[in-house]
Order: C-alpha cells, then sequence, then structure tokens
C-alpha cells in the first residue's frame, strides 16, 4: 500500500510505541494536569510536530549519518537525558505556590512536548532503524509513500493523546480541589522525569 510494506503492522507498530511509558506520555500527563484540556492539546501537538522533524530528518539522511557516526548519537542522547533530568530538577524543588515549570501558556506546552519528543532517544532510534523497515524498496513511491507514513504517525498521535487528554482531564478536574495532592503528583512526575534522564544517559 502506497511503498509501505504491511500497512497493518506499520500503524500496530505506531500504537505499540505511543503506548509505552515515556517522556511524552509524561508530557501529555503533565500539560492536561496544569494547563486542562487546551494545554493538553497544544502537547499533544507539539509530540507531533517533533515526530515530524524527526521523521523528515531520516527520510532526508540523517539517520544514516549518525548511524556512521555514532557519537553524534550519543551527543544526543547525552542532550536529551540532561534536559529530562534537568525538567524534573526543577518540579522537585519548586516550592509551594511558585510559578508551574510547565508554564500555563499553550505555547509552552507545544514548545516543552516538542523539545522533548526531539530529544528522546526513543524517538530518535525508532526512526533511525524502525521506521525505514516498513519501507518497500520494491515499490516505494517516493515523497508519497513517507507522505502517507507521516500523515498515518500524525493521526494515529493526535487520536491517542486526545484519549490521553481526555482521561487525564477528567481525573485532574477530581484532584485539583486537593492542592496536596497535586503537588505530589508534581514530585512524582519530577522523579520520572529525572529517573528517564538518568536511564537514558546510561543506556547504550
Amino acid at each position: 500500500m502506497f511503498g509501505i510494506a504491511d500497512y497493518g503492522a506499520f500503524v500496530a507498530a505506531i500504537i505499540l510505541f505511543l503506548a509505552i511509558p515515556g517522556p511524552g506520555n509524561l508530557a501529555l500527563i503533565t500539560s492536561t494536569s496544569k494547563g486542562g484540556r487546551l494545554g493538553g492539546l497544544a502537547a499533544t501537538l507539539g509530540v507531533i510536530a517533533g515526530d515530524q522533524v524527526l521523521m523528515w530528518l531520516a527520510v532526508a539522511g540523517v539517520a544514516a549519518l549518525l548511524s556512521a557516526y555514532p557519537t553524534a548519537f550519543h551527543a544526543v542522547q547525552w542532550l536529551g537525558a540532561a534536559y529530562l533530568a534537568w525538567l524534573g530538577f526543577r518540579m522537585l524543588t519548586a516550592k509551594p505556590g511558585a510559578q508551574p515549570i510547565l508554564n500555563i501558556q499553550p505555547r509552552h506546552y507545544f514548545r516543552q512536548a516538542m523539545l522533548i519528543t526531539l530529544l528522546n532517544p526513543k524517538a530518535i532510534v525508532f526512526y533511525m532503524a524502525f521506521f525505514p523497515l516498513f519501507v518497500d524498496p520494491a515499490r516505494h513511491q517516493g515523497l508519497l509513500t513517507f507522505g502517507v507514513m507521516a500523515a498515518t504517525i500524525a493521526a494515529l498521535t493526535f487520536a491517542y493523546g486526545l484519549a490521553v487528554v481526555l482521561l487525564t482531564f477528567h481525573l485532574a478536574e477530581r484532584l485539583r480541589a486537593n492542592p496536596l495532592i497535586t503537588r505530589t503528583l508534581e514530585k512524582v512526575a519530577g522523579v520520572f522525569l529525572v529517573g528517564f534522564g538518568i536511564k537514558l544517559a546510561l543506556s547504550k
């Protein structure tokens, strides 16, 4: 289909990739709990934008470049790990009543989620190694093939993000009245971000 080897498996792989716990999911949940549905949707669009950048960079040959120069990949990996750990540290050390680490303005949610996606080695590895496996060299149709793949990824990410946002918003509305629970959840999110950063930094 459009030069994609086993489109059904490609869709299933994207859904599985989205469902794996990681910084992207945490960004959606945190953005929604802080900024409501609008903040969550802005973060969803940020994740989509980051995915599209990574995919088209892979198409342009950046994946081959990083494979040929492992040092470049490790530099990106360390940069992403440091960014996640920095966000987590700020959330852990924030004082009660302080300005939220993830700002309320939707444009900040978009930027934060996009940066987390761009610097997430899990996403980079997917577009470097896993994504090309679904391109059928014999029936490849150039930009049409990549365009269909990009549109599929964007549509699935939006649907998944919307589901996460609505579920998180429903739960957050019940917890919003209790500031102690809100602060506790922020600290827990900070711990997870620092943990993600450390794990990514130590991974090979």
